[in-house]
């Protein structure tokens, strides 16, 4: 061979060699990123050429797929849509997954890894691929209740439940909703009703149980009467407090009343601060037990920290910084401090199950398509370290404060005949200038089954802006307490 011609195959042989690494570099390097490119149409084809796995509740899917035209061959539908979105969440062609969609993207579509057995042999037997399913902890008749609840006092709002021995989410809804299928295409309609709801000033798509945070009022009640009792600031529930009705702001001159004037709160006990909702009684208590301890009990309970159910809620907070007079604020449920609904149901919930806190979660399995277990989640709690976010004693203590809430106070409206329930009302004062707004109503409870164990914890929240209600009648236990025993009900099978 001629020196020209060597020259020319040595160089054909380093072009050749180039396009091997290059391949191999965009391949195994670049493959996953070029994968998950937004631009790249071909993914987003291929991963809506064959119907999705299912979202399960009660045995039953509450999610689908229909055949349509064009280059995405299936998109999603939803059953009882816009129930069960603060679960799903939407798995849109356009605008891709959220919730328990995204979460679980890979399930879903088959691309998980977990699935390569399965993908490899619809391979070799020319089977269409399938995705797997995820069977949720959500008790249809529970979320059914809730969402009902909600709607027919036409409010913006949320209800979270839980089981407290497991911290299963037995039921997750807020409104005002939407219907994921209705923007679940491609099409430029679709796109103009999403874009339509996210601009939409009622944040129709906003899961209120788990991503806003709100002061929560009185019901923080019962994480302060735990701190006072934990610490030792309190040793007697019966026994008077000593807080005088007005009380007055530690270092200033501001008196804070109480909602209900002919309540007996002047030096009242933590019982009966607790039964008629005496701010005086909870101020004070805050106040004796400073900041430090305060927010030490709320991080037990899970505050200052982002809860994964596994879609990823707000964090509670309680402040690392407060002064007297907003420490003292923080008794009550006001100041600075604001949680979600999922924090408040997390709160009831320990407190019913005597202390102990469990990880709340909504998935019970990941099954794949041929109904094999993926994946099984079983309870845990919060702090597996530390299981108990209070003590046995200290828990029993607060239930028998709300269960005489609820019998003989403000909490009234969750009774349940034959039941055992303990409950606790809030109205939280909130904007810029406190009073201007109208409140928001909470209210919080448990029941109990006949060996003392609690099978149902609920927090609901409702945000009367739009209701079409004198300022007079936005109370937790009016607005939330039937809510809140329906879905008791529904649990219990009542």
């Amino acid at each position: 061979m001629n020196r020209p011609l060597r020259h020319i195959a040595v160089f054909c042989g380093v072009l050749v060699l180039a396009l091997l690494v290059r391949a191999t570099w965009v391949q195994f390097v670049q493959g996953e990123e070029l994968a998950n490119d937004g631009n790249n149409r071909r993914v987003k084809i291929e991963a809506y050429s064959y119907p999705r796995g299912n979202i399960i509740v009660g045995g039953k899917p509450i999610t689908g797929s229909v055949a349509t035209p064009g280059d995405f061959r299936y998109k999603r539908t939803f059953k009882n849509g816009p129930m069960y979105a603060p679960i799903t969440g939407y798995a849109s062609q356009a605008q891709g997954p959220s919730f328990l969609e995204g979460v679980y993207e890979k399930v879903l579509n088959g691309k998980d890894d977990r699935l390569f057995f399965n993908r490899a042999q619809d391979i070799l037997t020319g089977e269409k691929p399938r995705g797997g399913d995820v069977l949720t902890t959500i008790d249809e008749k529970a979320q059914k209740a809730a969402y009902k609840g909600l709607t027919d006092l036409h409010a913006k709002g949320a209800v979270v439940a839980l089981d407290p021995r497991s911290g299963k989410i037995l039921a997750m809804a807020s409104t005002p909703s939407y219907d994921p299928s209705d923007f679940a295409g491609i099409s430029e309609a679709e796109g103009k009703r999403f874009l339509k709801l996210d601009a939409d000033k009622s944040k129709p798509m906003s899961n209120r149980a788990l991503r806003e945070v709100y002061p929560p009022g009185s019901t923080f009640k019962i994480l302060t009467a735990a701190a006072a009792l934990e610490h030792g600031a309190v040793d007697d529930i019966n026994a008077s407090s000593g807080a005088p009705a007005p009380y007055t702001l530690p270092g200033t001159r501001t008196q804070v009343g109480n909602d209900i004037a002919s309540a007996p709160c002047d030096k009242a006990s933590l019982k009966t601060g607790m039964q008629w909702s005496c701010n005086n009684v909870f101020l004070d208590a805050a106040h004796r037990l400073g900041t430090d301890k305060m927010r030490e009990t709320a991080e037990k309970f899970g505050f200052n920290k982002e809860q994964f159910t596994p879609v990823r809620s707000a964090a509670s907070g309680y402040p690392a910084e407060l002064d007297k007079p907003q420490t003292a604020l923080t008794g009550m449920g006001q100041g600075s401090l604001t949680s979600t609904p999922l924090q408040m149901a997390m709160v009831t919930a320990g407190l019913a199950n005597d202390g102990k806190l469990m990880k709340p979660y909504m998935v019970e399995e990941l099954r794949g398509p041929d109904l094999s277990t993926l994946e099984k989640f079983e309870p845990t709690p919060l702090n597996p370290k530390d299981p108990q976010a209070v003590s046995e004693s200290t828990a029993k203590k607060v239930q028998e404060m709300m269960e005489y809430t609820v019998s003989d106070g403000t909490a009234a409206k969750a009774k349940i005949d034959g039941v055992t329930v303990g409950g606790k009302t809030g109205t939280a004062q909130h904007g810029a200038d406190v009073g201007d707004e109208r409140p928001y109503a909470w209210f919080v409870s448990y029941a109990k089954k006949s060996d003392g164990s609690s099978p149902v914890a609920v927090a609901v929240f409702v945000d009367p802006e739009d209701m079409d209600i004198p300022r007079s009648e936005i109370a937790g236990g009016k607005l939330g307490g039937p809510i809140a025993k329906s879905v008791m009900e529904a649990v219990l099978g009542e």
